[in-house]
C-alpha cells in the first residue's frame, strides 16, 4: 500500500479528525477503536486488534499455565525482602 500523507489539525479539545483518504485506505469505520501511543516524538494510532495481536505474538513462548502477574508479584516481594535485609 502506498504511503498516504495528510496534515491534520488539533482542535480546541485535543480532537484530531482523520482525513477521509486515510480512513478509506485503512478501512476505518465509525466506532472502530484505536489505541494512541507516543513513539519518540510521534503519535501512533493503531487498531486495538493490531496491538492485541502484537502482544500475543510477543508472549506466545510463555506457556498458558504460567501467570506473569504471579511471577511479577513474587519478584517484587523478593526484591522488597532483600531491601529490608540490607537496611
Amino acid at each position: 500500500m502506498a504511503a498516504v500523507d495528510n496534515e491534520v489539525h488539533v482542535g480546541a479539545q485535543g480532537r484530531v479528525v482523520i482525513p477521509a483518504a486515510l480512513r478509506k485506505a485503512l478501512k476505518l469505520k465509525p466506532g472502530d477503536r484505536l489505541v494512541a501511543r507516543k513513539v519518540g516524538d510521534s503519535l501512533v494510532l493503531e487498531r486495538r486488534e493490531t496491538v492485541e495481536r502484537r502482544l500475543r505474538e510477543r508472549f506466545k513462548h510463555i506457556p498458558r499455565e504460567v501467570s506473569l502477574v504471579d511471577e511479577l508479584i513474587a519478584e517484587r516481594r523478593a526484591e522488597a525482602k532483600r531491601e529490608l535485609e540490607r537496611s
